[in-house]
């Protein structure tokens, strides 16, 4: 895995200095950078689904209903989405490690709150708190990267933290059930206390910070002004946050109506439900190391033209066989997991080229960009449990949305015959 980032990337800023944004380079340097990235940012992802395979367990302890405990997954959408559009700026002005750390301290104060919670309107509550501080574990990490590299080597480290952002909600639930065989639902957050307590070490013993003072933009109206619209006036910015957030929302509905459907279709335990998700993102897990050297080779649109359109492919694929018959688990979470590795070549390109024109606002940027995936993902999941039907069907319809979303994203923003390799040829004149 390391090897596949060895080779010197394409440079965009020609004398730029790596070195003085502390990211190494290399397979080694940007390997030790992934795991680093990966355990800081890895709280906030788990806090999303984690505990889910403990909902009815808190329902019947705090003595509320099924629609109030799953108001606490709603909470933790809306606050962490919001909590998106203050870090980048913020990070932007003082540097992103002392935020980094700010937000971290704000996650530990509510994850507490979420163990020790007497009832479900005091659970909500501290769940839009640990929300406010995970979204930092979004954000800065992505401008921590785009400080420091660019091309090639960005979308190695940035497909490498993707493996956390977007695999975590389908290995969660796993980790969630667990624990759950070891005692009872508050266990999920103290281990969620742990493990952001771990990650406030690594910002003082192993990360350094990637914004020096000089590079830093001022925390004004007038300066984020210029900043948003510098942002929507850049199709690239526009085009490329919009194709990652609808593959990433797949994740995210996929996960919040499945384990409804496992159980219904195929009589699965909740541990059983946690497996099957982990077998869903094995796809992803797999293929997202092949983004950078694959856009390397035959340019970074025609790349991820590839990944929308096997990923089209293989929902389409999917859906007809099961009007054709009867999907047992195995063929269904195979088929899955093919779709989800054709995204693994697209997310992490249209992240790191989302973002790689915007050097002096990468913070905003990242924060931007991360809002608008947490509010289509929140509204894409509310639409789903809404309006279909519960059960394997409804699965398959959430994923045709998705795909046809995509699809319809990528063929309205992608150059795949430019005819150009590497990096540049994306949204060039």
């Amino acid at each position: 895995v390391l090897g596949v980032c060895s080779r010197a990337p394409w440079q965009t800023e020609p004398g730029r200095v790596f070195g003085a944004s502390n990211m190494q380079r290399g397979a080694t340097g940007l390997g030790r950078q992934a795991l680093l990235l990966g355990m800081l940012a890895a709280p906030a992802p788990f806090a999303v689904d984690m505990f889910l395979p403990a909902l009815p367990q808190i329902t019947a302890a705090l003595g509320t209903s099924v629609t109030a405990t799953q108001a606490t997954l709603t909470a933790y959408f809306l606050s962490f989405g919001l909590a998106h559009l203050l870090y980048g700026p913020w990070s932007d002005a003082k540097g992103r490690l002392p935020v980094l750390r700010a937000g971290l301290i704000v996650f530990l104060v509510g994850t507490a709150g979420c163990a020790i919670a007497p009832n479900v309107e005091a659970l909500i509550a501290a769940r839009m708190v640990q929300a406010a501080g995970a979204a930092a574990l979004m954000v800065i990490p992505r401008a921590m990267i785009r400080d420091s590299l660019l091309g090639r080597d960005a979308t190695c480290l940035t497909a490498r933290l993707m493996l956390v952002l977007s695999v975590a909600p389908l290995f969660a639930p796993l980790a969630g059930s667990a624990i759950l065989l070891l005692g009872e639902w508050r266990l999920i957050f103290g281990a969620l206390f742990l493990a952001g307590g771990w990650s406030y070490v690594l910002t003082h013993t192993a990360l350094r910070e990637t914004l020096p003072p000089i590079e830093r933009y001022p925390m004004s109206g007038r300066a984020l002004y210029v900043g948003l619209r510098r942002l929507a006036r850049d199709p690239t910015f526009v085009g490329l946050t919009f194709l990652a957030s609808f593959g990433l929302a797949n994740f995210f509905v996929f996960v919040a109506i499945a384990p409804y459907a496992y159980h219904a279709q195929f009589g699965l335990s909740h541990v059983g439900v946690s497996l099957a998700l982990a077998g869903n993102g094995l796809g992803f897990f797999a293929t997202a190391q092949l983004a950078a050297p694959l856009a390397d080779r035959i340019g970074a649109d025609r790349a991820m033209m590839w990944g929308v359109a096997g990923f089209g492919g293989c929902v389409a694929g999917l859906a007809a066989l099961s009007q054709l018959m009867t999907l047992d688990l195995v063929p269904f979470v195979l088929g899955v997991s093919a779709a989800n590795a054709c995204l693994g070549v697209t997310v992490p390109t249209a992240l790191a080229r989302a973002l790689e024109p915007h050097g002096p606002i990468a913070g905003l940027a990242a924060s931007v960009a991360g809002a608008i995936q947490m509010g289509l993902t929140g509204a894409m999941i509310l639409l789903a449990t809404l309006v279909l039907a519960p059960g394997i069907a409804g699965l398959i319809a959430a994923a045709m949305l998705c795909a046809a979303l995509v699809l319809v994203t990528g063929a309205a923003v992608l150059r795949p015959r430019a005819g150009r390799r590497g990096w540049a040829n994306s949204f060039d004149g």
